[in-house]
């Protein structure tokens, strides 16, 4: 991982985890589950937007690395990770 991606999917992770924790409070004050069910799918949204950091970050990084300076094996190996990575993304 790049070093300057670190810090920001850190803070991103922060957050969510306090809108998580933001969550079990209000299931735990039997708050009305429409305003649950809009913070969870904000906490999908906030997911989402992490994994398409992480996703790129791979991309240009390790791929990147790999077809620029890597073996014909390491080539292989970061385009079967992405493709198993993007088969499990869409089931």
């Amino acid at each position: 991982m790049k070093p300057e991606t670190k810090p920001k999917l850190l803070n991103r992770l922060s957050r969510i985890e306090g809108q998580i924790r933001g969550v079990a409070r209000m299931v735990e004050e039997d708050r009305y589950c429409i305003e649950v069910l809009t913070q969870l799918q904000a906490i999908r949204a906030a997911v989402g937007r992490v994994e398409t950091e992480v996703l790129k970050d791979h991309l240009d990084h390790c791929v990147g690395g790999a077809f620029a300076h890597g073996s014909e094996a390491d080539r292989r190996e970061k385009a079967s990770e992405l493709i198993d990575i993007l088969e499990r993304a869409l089931k």
